[in-house]
């Protein structure tokens, strides 16, 4: 698989019938090994292991309702509070990061209100600060760091 600018995890790969698949821990399925899903993994065992969240705190590939039209978010992680926390868009990392991508992480965050978005291919990562009283998106370093605290 294509190497990634995450920290090396010790992920729960198999082959079957000449297929890759990974284990996603949320779900705790195994999964065929896609581009996208390879970065998924990766991002999950980063919010996890490198950011300190509980995999409780956060909810893969689910259905939300956005002005009448159903889509599926990547990755939702939750704050102590169970309040939603960090939005993640993952891209194959063969997919270049562009206006439409942010645009469709901002659609979803109209309905969740993610006070964070990060959008990655694995390769790059663009995370978010984002005020929702002052409607503005500010670039920041990276998610924070899990805390008990608001």
């Amino acid at each position: 698989m294509e190497k990634l600018n995450f920290p090396k995890y010790n992920l729960q790969i198999k082959n079957i019938e000449n297929k890759k698949y990974i284990f996603e821990p949320i779900r705790k399925k195994w999964l065929l090994c896609t581009p996208e899903e390879w970065v998924r993994v990766n991002c999950i065992n980063y919010i996890i292991h490198t950011k300190g969240y509980p995999p409780s705190l956060i909810r893969v590939e689910h259905q939300i309702d956005v002005y009448g039209l159903k889509k599926r978010f990547d990755l939702l992680v939750y704050n102590f509070n169970l309040l939603p926390f960090i939005l993640i868009e993952c891209k194959s990392p063969f997919v270049k990061i562009n206006q439409k991508v942010f645009d469709q992480i901002v659609q979803y965050n109209l309905k969740l209100k993610c006070p964070y978005l990060m959008i990655t291919n694995g390769l790059n990562h663009y995370v978010c600060s984002v005020n929702q009283n002052e409607k503005k998106i500010e670039f920041v370093d990276s998610v924070p760091i899990y805390s008990k605290e608001k």
